[in-house]
């Protein structure tokens, strides 16, 4: 008799236990909601590189630091959704220099955009992570030779990433990404949309929501 109270007991503590997980992750998540929608002007800039046509009906901005391995990790699957979606997605990214000394990485890319190789300078140094970002900290002296093959004008390249304003809009995502209670990445919004838990899942399910509703 004892031994099915304990039991029973124990049934009722697990239960609660999932029920007060579950309300916490709901009420976080709504939060997160809550949160875009107040700040939802700081999810695009002017500034910031984007990818797929301006028209398309969903949006999905991500937060980024080039020196993130889980980023690096992503980009060929936010890519996928795109592909399976050709023209309903555009891809606009923030970057967010969490790592030490990823800000002049971050330079070098919004630098290399405005001779319009943005995302083959990405590329090129997602590909080449292993080598230029060693125990989380990254070597911006060893990513140059990643992207000598790109055509790139470097003196002016050197000139843009010590512009100031590649710095104000450095400082901007920064400004942005905390209003918005972005603490690590990559963090995705579809159309304004914080994503409910993390993962490759959840992700899939808001864009192809997203998608759905856009395009019936």
């Amino acid at each position: 008799m004892k031994k099915a109270l304990f039991i029973a007991a124990g049934v009722i503590l697990l239960l609660a236990f999932l029920a007060g997980t579950l309300f916490f992750k709901a009420e976080k998540a709504e939060q997160a909601e809550q949160l875009a929608e107040q700040n939802r002007s700081g999810l695009v800039r002017e500034h910031a590189p984007a990818k797929g046509p301006s028209e398309a009906k969903v949006r999905i901005v991500e937060f980024l630091d080039p020196a993130c391995e889980t980023c690096k990790n992503f980009y060929p699957f936010v890519q996928d959704l795109m592909a399976a979606n050709p023209g309903r997605i555009q891809v606009v990214l923030r970057y967010t220099p969490f790592h030490e000394n990823s800000d002049q990485v971050v330079a070098l890319l919004l630098a290399a955009a405005k001779q319009g190789k943005h995302w083959e300078a990405l590329e090129a140094l997602l590909a080449a992570q292993d080598d230029w970002v060693e125990h989380h900290v990254a070597r911006p002296e060893r990513a140059w030779r990643h992207i000598e093959g790109l055509g790139l004008d470097l003196e002016r390249l050197k000139a843009d990433m010590n512009a100031p304003e590649t710095a104000q809009a450095i400082a901007q995502n920064l400004d942005d990404a905390r209003s918005l209670n972005v603490t690590k990445t990559p963090e995705f919004f579809v159309n304004g949309k914080p994503l409910p838990s993390f993962g490759y899942e959840p992700l899939k399910e808001l864009v192809d929501g997203a998608v759905a509703a856009a395009y019936p």
